[in-house]
């Protein structure tokens, strides 16, 4: 009796220790199964790349190119160019097919919708970044840069969106959250693949206003005028914090790369963009501003400064989609002017007589009966 008790106690210890092994085999297994997944997702990633996060795009794939936050640093770093395009939606509807036609540049678009100076300032901190392999490529030749005077006064530390740091710095440690983020393999490596259609990069961020779009009755309809503030603005109430964001986050590129030419350009937003800065009770300062980045900006040789907010298109706004956004008709326009010098302010004198101009066609303009019309 006793042997045989001995015997099944045994047997039992022996079952129990081939469950137990098999148990752990299967647990090895199910994360070796794991790892070897997770390596293969992420190779996929880093040989893709498709926020270009550790090189140039693979010949052939049709890249989507439409997360300006996410992308951008990655292009900047490891694209070939030898200009590039610097700021707000105002930028994105620049073709950068007409800088090589007009200009001879190979040139890179890097907007950011809304974006600050702080904004600005971060990504051409990669741009002229010595050890990045588009620096390693090429100089930079050139940098077209849309000065949007209503951010200027914003705190010199302001983004407009939250950066996803782990795109724009160089610790390869925290890459885990791009190269094993399911919207990145399944939006922009699966979707691409099976689509097969990428993005044009000459067209890169293009808003999404169709031609239809562009026309005053449209404009009307999605204006929301500001309420009217009584109570002037002082003319200089803008100027300090004007005066910072050059001295951070704009000014100290364009004095430490003297052989690159700086294209800064003051938009041409529409007469209703005046408007909304009459009903603020905000012209003086406003205009105190234009005057005070052009007076700093002319100081540099290796600027260029642009000022189109008073050509004739802006009354008209058949050129629009809303109050600020212009149909890239005009951004062709802009290029050719960069080519050939038409509208560039070259002395403070002539951005003085620029600017009573414009003046003169807020005066002139009659807002009542544009607002007076049923739309």
């Amino acid at each position: 009796m006793w042997v045989q008790m001995k015997k099944m106690k045994e047997n039992t210890f022996d079952k129990k220790k081939l469950n137990n092994s098999r148990y752990r085999g299967l647990f090895i297994a199910f994360w070796a199964i794991l790892l070897v997944v997770v390596v293969a997702v992420a190779g996929i990633v880093v040989y893709v790349d498709p926020f270009f996060h550790y090189h140039k795009p693979l010949p052939g794939f049709p890249y989507v190119v439409d997360n300006q936050l996410s992308q951008n640093p990655g292009m900047a770093r490891n694209m070939n160019y030898n200009s590039c395009i610097i700021g707000s939606s105002m930028t994105v509807n620049f073709d950068t097919d007409d800088f090589k036609e007009l200009m001879g540049l190979d040139t890179l678009k890097l907007s950011y919708s809304g974006a600050y100076p702080k904004d600005d300032s971060n990504i051409l901190s990669i741009v002229f970044d010595e050890s990045s392999l588009a620096r390693k490529n090429s100089p930079v030749d050139a940098v077209f840069f849309a000065m949007d005077i209503p951010v200027m006064a914003a705190d010199t530390e302001t983004v407009k969106y939250e950066r996803p740091e782990y795109l724009y710095d160089k610790n390869i440690f925290n890459d885990v959250k791009y190269v094993l983020n399911k919207d990145v393999i399944m939006q922009y490596i699966f979707r691409p693949i099976v689509q097969r259609q990428g993005t044009d990069l000459s067209e890169a961020y293009f808003s999404w206003w169709t031609p239809e779009y562009y026309n005053i009755q449209w404009v009307m309809h999605t204006y929301e005028e500001p309420e009217k503030v009584e109570e002037e603005l002082p003319t200089n109430a803008m100027l300090e914090q004007t005066e910072l964001n050059l001295d951070v986050n704009i000014l100290p590129f364009v004095e430490q790369h003297p052989e690159t030419q700086f294209y800064f350009f003051f938009p041409p937003y529409s007469i209703l963009y005046w408007h909304n800065v009459l009903q603020e009770n905000s012209l003086e300062a406003t205009m105190a501003q234009y005057e005070y980045v052009a007076f700093r900006l002319l100081q540099y040789d290796n600027v260029h400064l642009f000022y189109f907010q008073n050509m004739d298109e802006v009354t008209d706004l058949n050129n629009y989609a809303d109050y600020s956004h212009y149909k890239p008709e005009i951004n062709r326009y802009m290029v050719e002017c960069f080519a050939s010098g038409e509208h560039e302010v070259t002395t403070y004198d002539e951005m003085h007589s620029e600017l009573s101009k414009m003046r003169g066609i807020i005066d002139e303009f009659d807002f009542e009966e544009l607002f007076s019309k049923e739309w």
